[in-house]
């Protein structure tokens, strides 16, 4: 067996279509946006790492539809 250095999160993934990635990537750019939003109109977030996450996981994705579109 192949260990190719995957954490949880990015071997689910690797495992979608490029449809799919990309559907999960504007969900994920809206909930960014949304959050973003939230915190410049109140000053406060409910959860701050939460935005860091996000950022992430939206170059996560970037990262992989990057790689299996080559």
């Amino acid at each position: 067996e192949i260990s190719l250095g995957l954490v949880g999160s990015e071997m689910c993934i690797r495992d979608r279509s490029i449809a799919e990635l990309k559907a999960r990537l504007n969900d994920e750019k809206t909930t960014l946006q949304k959050l973003a939003f939230s915190k410049s109109v109140t000053g406060q977030v409910e959860n701050p790492a939460r935005l860091k996450e996000i950022r992430k996981e939206i170059a996560r994705l970037h990262t992989v539809i990057t790689q299996k579109s080559a």
